[in-house]
């Protein structure tokens, strides 16, 4: 309880205050002022409605603060010129409750001149700017609705993850348009869910969206429910666009997968050259004798067949350990700077007059500012020979060759890429291309190694090779070679290879 000498010292205060203060019954009626409105009126007002003492009125004020304050329950803020249309806006008037226990009590009404409200403005103004900004600049997509669903919060991140303009979401689109299918009511759902962040809260959620080109984009959701009182007014969500962490997140997966082939791919290739060697010289007795045996006896024709079948099937074995040698050599790499159009030039020339060729159509688009490339010729040739090969046997000898140089977007790497007009890859079949052993051709067609040997004479130069099947139809292989940088001296010139990790190019 306050003393008698703070009672005084506190009516004191409020009849030294140089603006009207003045206490009003729910009814209206004026239960005490301060000095000032005595002085400046100089007459009783106590018991005078509160409208004909200071408008002169019959009634209530439109928009009357006291009004407000007993139908809220809480303090109002009232423009003069809001409770009188014909008034000028030369008066504020702050307004709060006096309870007594849950009751309103009373009303006490205090006005302000413009000068303090012209102040208070201006640091709101200043506040909302601040805030304004902190959302504009957010690094994140910031979106807010009201409850019909209506938009009127949209930053430069939502327009860069959406695709629509600003002005264009806020005056146009319905926040529900942004999720594919019954996203928002899934959103609602788990908003007002206490699993997922507590009630009115969602954090961490991992979605989709939908742009304004219909696309697909993955987000990362914080949301939640904004509350006036007890009721829902409009909720605020946090968009983080995945779409760069999801990139990187695959891009590493692909190196892991590359490192794990490469070590496999090692041990496989000295196993490889060791059974090479085994096989090597028995085979080279078989086919030795077999001739000899045809040669210098004279023997029943079908007897010569069968000799035959067994010479054929035993060459066939030879060429298969070479190319297991092959795959498994360690020679030094004699790395020069050479001319990569030339060389395909050559391999062209030395190709395109074969029968296969003759209805094949070569596209050549080879940029001759292309710098020269360190690299061992003879194993790159026989890079470009095994895929020019390919291609035109995918074509079954009818279609169109594509064969296109120039520098990678960064002009860091040289980029060759060979395309064809065939039936493309089967994306089964995709990731296991360049797998040792894998093939797609009929059975004593292919070893399976060829296209292990160009990944690898393209691993061991410092590149990268990467196969995708085009949009229109047919397949393209697409190389990157170092211009200034030698390949990694580490690298053995063993040939490796990868499968899982390799991932079709889209688009090309």
């Amino acid at each position: 309880m306050k003393t008698d000498s703070e009672k005084e010292y506190l009516i004191r205060a409020i009849d030294a205050f140089n603006r009207k203060i003045i206490v009003v019954s729910p009814d209206f009626k004026i239960l005490a002022a301060n000095d000032y409105v005595v002085q400046t009126r100089g007459m009783e007002i106590v018991d005078q409605t509160c409208y004909e003492y200071l408008y002169g009125r019959s009634e209530p004020c439109e928009h009357c603060p006291v009004e407000r304050v007993i139908r809220g329950g809480r303090p109002a803020l009232t423009y003069q010129a809001d409770m009188l249309p014909y008034a000028e806006k030369t008066l504020c008037f702050y307004s709060y409750p006096i309870f007594s226990g849950t009751e309103i009590d009373a009303v006490v009404m205090l006005d302000f001149g413009i000068p303090v409200l012209e102040c208070l403005e201006e640091k709101l103004d200043r506040s909302n700017a601040f805030l304004r900004n902190l959302i504009l600049s957010s690094v994140d997509g910031v979106i807010a609705a009201d409850k019909t669903g209506k938009i009127f919060i949209f930053n430069d991140a939502a327009v860069e993850i959406s695709g629509y303009g600003a002005n264009e979401a806020i005056n146009h689109l319905d926040i529900r348009e942004i999720y594919p299918g019954d996203g928002a009511r899934e959103v609602m759902k788990k908003l007002r869910s206490e699993e997922y962040g507590g009630k009115g809260k969602l954090k961490s959620y991992r979605m989709d969206v939908l742009t304004k080109n219909r696309e697909i984009t993955p987000i990362n959701l914080d949301a939640a429910i904004i509350h006036e009182g007890e009721a829902e007014v409009a909720t605020i969500g946090f968009f983080h666009d995945m779409r760069e962490e999801l990139r990187m997140k695959k891009e590493l997966e692909k190196t892991q997968l590359q490192l794990l082939q490469s070590e496999k791919m090692a041990s496989l290739g000295k196993l490889a050259a060791g059974v090479a060697h085994q096989l090597n010289n028995p085979l080279g007795g078989i086919i030795l004798f077999t001739k000899l045996v045809m040669e210098e006896y004279d023997l029943e024709p079908a007897t010569l067949a069968d000799l035959d079948r067994i010479l054929k099937d035993a060459q066939r074995c030879r060429d298969t350990v070479k190319e297991l040698l092959e795959f498994a050599r360690q020679t030094r790499q004699e790395m020069r700077p050479h001319n990569i159009n030339t060389a395909l030039r050559r391999t062209l020339f030395l190709l395109e007059s074969q029968a296969l060729f003759q209805n094949i159509e070569i596209d050549r688009q080879l940029d001759t500012s292309l710098p020269m490339i360190p690299t061992d010729i003879q194993q790159l040739n026989h890079v470009f020979m095994n895929l020019i090969l390919n291609a035109a046997q995918a074509m079954r000898g009818n279609g169109r060759l594509t064969v296109k140089t120039g520098l990678s977007p960064n002009r860091e790497m040289a980029r060759i890429e060979i395309s064809d007009t065939g039936p493309g890859i089967p994306e089964e079949i995709l990731p296991h291309i360049f797998d040792p052993f894998f093939t797609t051709k009929d059975e004593g067609e292919g070893t399976g190694l060829g296209l292990s040997l160009v990944y690898g004479i393209v691993e061991n130069h410092g590149g990268k090779i990467i196969a995708g099947n085009q949009p229109e139809g047919g397949a393209t292989f697409v190389i990157e070679l170092n211009i200034d940088s030698r390949p990694n001296s580490s690298v053995s010139s063993s040939i490796s290879s990868s499968s899982s990790s390799r991932a079709p190019l889209n688009p090309l």
